[in-house]
């Protein structure tokens, strides 16, 4: 039987700085199409796990060396991505120091819910809102990355 076809993997990770007042999140700012500010992550290679790729991808965009510690969600709606269907797992990690912008990042910009820079990429937006409903809520079943 031939392999299935089936849509890319991507890791995120909203990286909370633990050394600054209020635990404010980074996102960076999208040097290629889609343009826009985007949670940090990327595709998984082949041959790696899901959590390697976001941490990988987070110390790529943003020289953040990142500790995952909890599973947000996976995020699968086939127009989610502008460039066709990819699938993304979205943790949230911890980290400290200063952010640098690198890789496929034009930027960053530290954050609060309450200050969302615009336009955001892809779904952020609702990955975003899940995530202040996670926070504010502490509703939603966690899975703890020791």
């Amino acid at each position: 039987m031939p392999r299935p076809v089936t849509p890319p993997i991507a890791a995120d990770v909203i990286i909370e700085l633990v050394d600054r007042p209020g635990r404010p999140f980074v996102l960076i700012e999208r040097l290629y199409e889609p343009f826009g500010w985007a949670i940090p992550g990327g595709f998984v290679d082949v041959g790696e796990s899901v959590e390697d790729a976001a941490v990988r991808e987070a110390w790529e965009e943003t020289s953040l060396s990142v500790k995952l510690t909890e599973f947000l969600g996976c995020y699968s709606k086939p127009d989610r991505d502008p460039r066709g269907h990819t699938v993304s797992m979205v943790y949230i990690g911890e980290a400290s120091g200063e952010p640098k912008a690198q890789d496929d990042a034009k930027a960053f910009r530290l954050c609060s819910l309450s200050e969302l820079p615009s336009p955001l990429a892809f779904d952020h937006d609702a990955i975003l809102r899940h995530y202040a409903h996670f926070r504010d809520k502490d509703s939603i079943s966690r899975l703890y990355l020791g």
